[in-house]
């Protein structure tokens, strides 16, 4: 007996809509390997009618005041407390996260961002009025850039969406957006929850694949597109955007190095290295999952950790008891599972290597020591949980091997020693640096990479700023 397939929409000018020729692809649940609803495959006609009701509706949008935008992003807020079990069920079918920490570690920081937008919607910063050449007196306005295109991942479908579009609709634009193909199901209902409060055609939400997405990026409407994904999407959406030079925000991949010096308080790191790193099945971007031990302290390190790993748990997710739940889907499956088995002669397998359970996608947490530099789990991203270990032997050679890839996201540092750790803060190139610690993130502080990972910046005043335009006006005296 089969189970009907529950029906996601598209949000497009204030109502929900099939794709207009009515293709779907099904929707399957990571943790059971099974399909549990449809969502539409988008094509032109759908993104064409959400610009364009993302265009219409721009106009009132830009032109209310930062005080109406922050009562309708205060009452978003309030709306998705007040809702929160429903967006953690859609969630948890989207992703097959566990269900405790979905609440504890999700929701509450998802609120917690949307007020700061709030707020920051009536922190407009600008330079001073004033006369800059004899008669005639230079303002600078500061400004929503249009309609914004933007394309969330699956590993954080709910939050990032949240770093999508508070601070688009804070500054005054009017959003196109959308989730990934395998994780539509709690931005659908966010367009319910969002579009009950702001003007139909302000937020909008279509579903679809990567050509819905490049039919967007590619789309004359936006003045700008945003993206959180690989390398390879954020590339390939800057050379899209270039044809029309629209704007583009990109926060893309990351291979976060984790630098353990010898005065490091082991038991303490490796707890708070094995969490960061395993946490959401290490589908994180900043996961600390390329690990640097100084030689002194290896072997106990590799030791611990190993053990660390062994202890914690993936499974199904209503289990009080686990990390965290599968991999998204059955290729990124796939591509974990290459990469160990993929392991030169050298490598040696401390911990896990395998998957676990015959139905959904999990995977065991694991720990690969003996590395070279050189070698594919070092230079590109597993995004999964996986942890690697090499042993260096100075700071110079710390230095050197963190920044020796193509990634600059997130890294940390794991010292006593209050000089070493603002010497490295300097001298490693990413765009976060941790000490003693890895992996939390505050709505007040920026969130953005260099090199490969991207550009420009999430939460903070910086990634509103991400979302206006400056103006300069000049007006003469002698009228």
């Amino acid at each position: 007996m089969s189970t009907e397939l529950r029906r996601l929409r598209n949000y497009i000018d204030g109502e929900f809509r099939d794709a207009a020729d009515g293709r779907t692809t099904e929707v399957v649940n990571p943790a059971t390997g099974e399909a549990y609803a449809t969502a539409p495959l988008s094509g032109q006609a759908d993104v064409d009618a959400a610009m364009a009701a993302a265009a219409a509706a721009f106009p009132a949008w830009r032109d209310t005041t930062p005080a109406e935008r922050q009562k309708a992003l205060l009452k978003i807020a309030d709306a998705f407390e007040e809702r929160a079990e429903e967006l953690i069920a859609a969630e948890v079918e989207n992703t097959g996260k566990p269900i405790g920490l979905t609440r504890s570690e999700e929701i509450p920081p998802m609120v917690d961002q949307i007020r700061f937008f709030a707020g920051a919607a009536r922190m407009l910063e600008g330079r001073a009025a004033g006369e800059y050449m004899e008669g005639l007196t230079s303002m600078v306005r500061r400004e929503p850039i249009g309609v914004c295109a933007q394309v969330a991942p699956w590993n954080y479908p709910m939050m990032m969406a949240v770093w999508k579009f508070a601070p688009a609709l804070a500054a005054g634009n009017t959003v196109v957006l959308k989730p990934s193909d395998t994780t539509p199901a709690s931005t659908a209902l966010m367009a319910d929850i969002i579009g009950s409060i702001v003007p139909k055609g302000v937020f909008n939400v279509v579903c679809g694949d990567r050509d819905t997405g490049r039919l967007m990026v590619e789309h004359e409407t936006p003045a700008m597109a945003s993206i959180t994904g690989s390398v390879r999407a954020g590339m390939s959406v800057a050379e899209s955007a270039s044809k029309d030079l629209k704007r583009v925000h990109l926060e893309l991949g990351g291979k976060a190095p984790v630098v353990v010096f010898e005065d490091t308080d082991i038991p303490k790191a490796v707890a708070g290295i094995s969490e960061a790193g395993y946490f959401n099945a290490g589908q994180d971007c900043t996961a600390a999952t390329r690990v640097l031990v100084h030689e002194a302290i290896h072997d106990e390190f590799v030791s611990a950790l190993a053990k660390a790993a062994s202890e914690i748990k993936t499974g199904q997710p209503d289990d009080e008891d686990v990390l965290y739940g599968p991999l998204n889907n059955p290729n990124q499956l796939k591509q974990v599972a290459g990469f160990v088995e993929r392991l030169p002669a050298h490598a040696k397998v401390e911990a896990g290597g395998h998957q676990v359970g015959e139905k959904g996608y999990f995977y065991a947490p694991t720990v690969v020591s003996g590395l070279k530099q050189d070698d594919e789990i070092i230079q590109k991203e597993v995004f999964g949980p996986v942890i690697t270990v090499q042993s260096f032997r100075d700071e110079d050679q710390a230095v050197q091997w963190a920044n020796g890839v193509e990634y600059a996201l997130a890294s940390s540092v794991w010292t006593k020693d209050h000089g070493r750790a603002m010497r490295m803060s300097k001298r490693l190139d990413f765009g976060c640096v941790w000490i003693n610690t890895h992996i939390p993130l505050v709505a007040e502080m920026p969130h953005g990479g260099f090199k490969k990972s991207g550009y420009g910046k999430d939460l903070s005043a910086y990634g509103f700023d991400d979302y206006t335009r400056i103006k300069h006006v000049m007006t003469s005296l002698d009228i």
